[in-house]
């Protein structure tokens, strides 16, 4: 049973450290998951504490997804609209069938919304735009940087139990 939590443990890490640039997967969470799955293999110390800690924190990044986008919108110049725009567009980007849509989403958004809020400043929604995809990159990040410290104490936590 112990290995069959260890390899469903470590199939959830990677497929959420996946999710973390992938929309449609919550890497966060699954990653999570993963090493909550590790928690009850036997033999395997990990403390309860250090949970909890760890899931307050994905609950915060899972929330600073969906804002640092709007807040980039918002840094770069942007208006409501701009910030409406990124977050419609990042939820049609999600589900749109072209490639990337996800990236394109909430730029093309905020774009679209600055240029509602005033057509001659075409510089100005680019720029709000500019600001919501450095938004998205930097939410990606730190999803990534999440989902590889729990693969990291993943893999210590196993190298220890299985050497």
């Amino acid at each position: 049973m112990e290995y069959f939590l260890l390899i469903i443990s470590l199939l959830l890490i990677v497929v959420g450290l996946l999710g973390s640039f992938l929309p449609v997967i919550p890497g966060p969470p699954l990653s999570w998951v993963g090493l909550l799955c590790l928690y009850f293999v036997e033999g395997i110390e990990l403390e309860s504490w250090f949970l909890w800690l760890l899931f307050a924190i994905m609950i915060v990044i899972s929330i600073l997804d969906y804002v640092i986008p709007a807040q980039g919108t918002k840094r770069f110049g942007g208006s409501k609209y701009g910030v409406w725009g990124t977050n419609i567009g990042l939820i049609v980007g999600i589900f749109a069938p072209i490639p990337g849509g996800f990236v394109l989403g909430p730029f093309l958004g905020a774009l679209i919304g600055e240029l509602l809020y005033d057509s001659n400043d075409a510089r100005r929604a680019l720029k709000a735009a500019l600001g919501s995809f450095i938004g998205f990159l930097a939410g990606t990040f730190i999803k990534i940087v999440y989902s590889v410290f729990l693969l990291v104490i993943y893999l210590y936590l196993v190298w220890g139990f299985v050497f």
